[in-house]
């Protein structure tokens, strides 16, 4: 199956190389796909996702895979493949919620000059209510590997450091996996990739006969 890795926020297609790299000795086809949140609005990331996928993926049956604001920029190609929809959607500690880090530093200059459209987008209770969820089968991935203590910004409340878990499930708990990892490095996870590739090949085993799946 083509897999399409979408990175997270501050971040470059480098963090997605070990995963990738587990991808296709599972073999699969796996392909980076980078933006900047400093140089690019949400339009532009998600019309260049959609041109990839269009021209680079067999879209008879791939799967897309989205960390953190990854998840934001497929959510809103979504309504642009509708034509070819993915077989599947993996969200890896997506803010499902307006965020209360992305509330926090939007704020701060830095973070909007770095950050720029897509940075404000994740304060934006209203933007994050509207983007759509898949209508095909998806797994969130949330770390519980942050730090906990009633003195801390989430107090005991479950965390990756960055989001809470309710933060990162918003009304889709069932959909949800729990992993001891941080939001940073969450891609990393053995138990995460372990998953995730049973997640995806269970999918294949139930494909149509006559498949929509090449051999490399």
């Amino acid at each position: 199956m083509d897999v399409v890795l979408v990175h997270g926020m501050g971040r470059t297609p480098l963090s997605m190389m070990r995963l990738r790299r587990r991808l296709r000795r599972a073999g699969h086809r796996a392909i980076l796909f980078g933006y900047s949140p400093t140089f690019e609005t949400l339009q532009g990331a998600t019309a260049r996702l959609v041109k990839r996928i269009e021209r680079r993926v067999d879209t008879r049956h791939y799967a897309l895979v989205g960390h953190s604001l990854g998840t934001v920029i497929i959510r809103t190609a979504l309504a642009h493949l509708q034509n070819c929809p993915p077989a599947a959607c993996v969200f890896l500690a997506p803010p499902m919620l307006a965020c209360r880090a992305a509330r926090h530093f939007s704020r701060c200059r830095l973070y909007r000059l770095l950050m720029g459209e897509m940075g404000q987008l994740l304060a934006d209770e209203s933007f994050m209510q509207r983007l759509p969820m898949p209508a095909v089968p998806t797994r969130i991935y949330t770390g519980v590997g942050g730090p906990r203590a009633s003195w801390l910004p989430f107090g005991m409340e479950a965390n990756d450091g960055i989001l809470a878990v309710s933060e990162a499930t918003g009304r889709h708990q069932a959909m949800a996996v729990e992993v001891p990892s941080l939001h940073t490095f969450i891609m990393n996870s053995k138990r995460v990739y372990t998953d995730m590739i049973r997640f995806i090949e269970t999918l294949e085993a139930t494909a149509p006969a006559g498949g929509s799946l090449d051999e490399e």
